[in-house]
């Protein structure tokens, strides 16, 4: 028996009309998981899915000497058959830092891709695609400062969203962070992260107010099915006494501000637990109506940038029941993305990350699974498969 839910949430783009939350097959019938190294050497990954379904992996073109990384551009590749074969790499800037958060916009189909001159923080150019990825040209942006008088940074970012429910539907979301002058670990405790958010298709952006923690960086957001914005941070700096664990807060107004309740997980490490850890982590809520599952993804270790994993929530992050390994190895910062109804790409899942069998920093590697292989993973003590998501599982 096939599991399948509906939802009549949908965008019109020119004469065609986009479902993106639409019939579904959630558990599509056995497991199934592959692998591939889609850039060599450089950091910084991003992954999204554009509105026809082509798959668009982002990597900046960086090349470390001594202890310092050097910028040679930012690249994509394209998948058309929903991630199985990949074209060569298309630049979209050259020089260019990778600025993370590649956002689509659900409501014209473009994808936007954000672009700073140098290791930030520094000046931002937003290139856009209006044909998937092929082709790339900047355009004019404006981005307002926030509460305190300061524009945000964008590197580096996990992936935008397109709000989908409520007053803000349509509305462009993508995570952010205010360096406080300078990258510098003594500067921790003036960081921030926070959010921008574009009511006229990325021209234009308003600075949400910070995320309720200093010495945050490197967010991820997603939108649940009740119009609530779930943010997931990274934590540069910890209190005595914490582990590395991910940071998280919520937003009731679409991301122009996040509530002063401020939650550390006990559950999704920030990379690897020793003083040295932490990590840009992936997040990702599937397109299902009415139900929240939550992917995210991280180095799993108790010391070290190593063994990349994917833990699974089914009820909008509240508890995170299970959890897989994608990969043994060095590995560090990482990117996901689901699949869209109605194309090549549906009922995948992808995982953009940084890794290597030597060290962490080798390439990027593209793995695709289903949410089939993802529940033969192992428990995590943190609550229980929700009922509906066992019952489909065994049917």
């Amino acid at each position: 028996m096939e599991t399948r839910f509906f939802s009549l949430a949908s965008f019109v783009i020119g004469a065609t009309s986009l479902t993106v939350e639409d019939t579904i097959n959630l558990l599509p019938g056995e497991s199934r998981f592959e692998m591939r190294q889609l850039f060599t050497g450089g950091r910084m990954p991003n992954v999204v899915v554009a509105t026809d379904g082509m798959v668009l992996a982002t990597w900046g073109a960086t090349e470390a000497v001594g202890n310092r990384w050097w910028d040679k551009g930012l690249q994509v590749r394209r998948s058309e058959d929903g991630g199985k074969t990949w074209g060569d790499p298309i630049t979209i800037a050259n020089p260019g830092w990778q600025g993370g958060g590649l956002t689509v916009d659900e409501t014209t189909g473009d994808v936007l891709a954000f672009v700073e001159a140098h290791h930030p923080p520094a000046s931002l150019t937003v290139y856009r695609s209006t044909d998937h990825g092929k082709t790339w040209q900047p355009q004019e942006t404006v981005v307002h400062p926030d509460r305190n008088g300061n524009v945000p940074s964008m590197h580096m970012a996990e992936h935008g969203i397109t709000l989908r429910h409520g007053e803000q539907k349509g509305r462009l979301l993508r995570p952010a962070r205010w360096y406080g002058g300078e990258d510098k670990r003594d500067n921790f405790l003036q960081h921030y992260n926070t959010a921008i958010y574009s009511d006229d298709g990325g021209a234009t952006w308003h600075t949400s107010n910070p995320f309720p923690a200093r010495g945050t960086g490197e967010g991820t957001v997603a939108e649940l099915s009740d119009g609530r914005i779930y943010y997931n941070s990274r934590r540069h700096w910890d209190p005595d006494g914490l582990k590395l664990m991910r940071w998280e807060a919520w937003s009731d107004d679409g991301g122009e501000t996040w509530t002063d309740h401020l939650t550390v997980s006990t559950v999704l490490s920030d990379g690897p637990l020793d003083p040295a850890g932490s990590c840009h982590g992936g997040l990702v809520r599937l397109p299902v109506r009415g139900r929240d599952v939550l992917l995210y993804s991280n180095c799993d270790s108790p010391s070290g940038r190593k063994d990349m994993a994917v833990w699974a929530s089914f009820d909008g992050g509240k508890t995170w029941p299970i959890k897989r390994r994608v990969f043994d190895g060095p590995c560090a910062y990482s990117s996901l993305n689901a699949g869209r109804p109605g194309t090549s790409s549906e009922g995948w899942l992808y995982l953009l990350f940084e890794g290597g069998q030597r060290h962490k920093y080798e390439g990027g590697y593209l793995a695709r699974f289903n949410l089939s292989w993802l529940l033969e993973g192992e428990k995590t003590g943190d609550g229980e498969l929700s009922t509906w998501i066992r019952q489909a599982k065994h049917n």
